[in-house]
């Protein structure tokens, strides 16, 4: 704890500090639950997105034998050519989200190349945008993981450090103004009974 000046002036400053952390602290808290809120959607989204690409990558496996075969060339079928992000803002935590991914395939005949090609270039389509979206999805995770965890430390500080403190120092500076109004109160009857006890002194003698 800070050392603090044990006066009126202090007594107010911590009283202002204490309303305002007061004020501050149910807003932490409310963002803290949103923030936690929304990692959980986050994580469940980063889930079901590597889950996707497990499942793709499963039906991308299942054509390997064809894709061995040296007569069909399927190399560089697929290409990404643009990607574009957004900025989200979840509860002032500022996150990326895709909004289009451009992919290019490389003309092929019809012809030169058995039906079964098509389905591959959809499905190496589809696993290139899965993949992007699965970078998005982690670092949307991560950097919400880091707002809530930054967050959490504020409520922390507020309500088990800055609280307590000030209202420890307002309590200690109340008990050390009211030990000095009652030694000052006592100082002034000790002395009006000296002054009182020499005026009966000096009347006594005059007598």
């Amino acid at each position: 704890m800070a050392k603090v000046a044990l006066n009126k002036s202090s007594l107010n400053k911590q009283k202002r500090s204490l309303k305002t952390y007061n004020r501050y602290l149910p807003a932490l808290e409310l963002k803290r639950q949103q923030l936690m809120l929304e990692r959980n959607k986050a994580e469940q989204a980063l889930e079901q997105a590597k889950q996707r690409v497990v499942e793709l990558r499963a039906l991308v496996e299942e054509a390997i034998p064809m894709l061995a075969c040296k007569e069909i060339n399927v190399n560089n079928l697929v290409k990404v050519t643009d990607v574009k992000l957004a900025t989200q803002n979840i509860v002032g935590c500022r996150v990326p989200i895709v909004e289009s991914v451009d992919v290019e395939l490389t003309p092929y005949s019809y012809l030169a190349r058995p039906h079964w090609v098509d389905s591959v270039v959809r499905q190496l389509k589809e696993m290139v945008r899965l993949r992007i979206e699965l970078a998005v999805y982690q670092q949307r995770y991560e950097l919400i993981s880091e707002a809530t965890r930054i967050t959490s430390q504020r409520v922390n500080l507020f309500s088990k450090v800055l609280i307590p403190d000030t209202q420890e120092s307002i309590k200690r500076i109340g008990i050390y103004l009211s030990d000095q109004e009652r030694a000052a109160v006592m100082n002034a009857k000790l002395s009006k009974q000296k002054v009182l006890a020499q005026q009966d002194k000096t009347q006594g003698g005059q007598s």
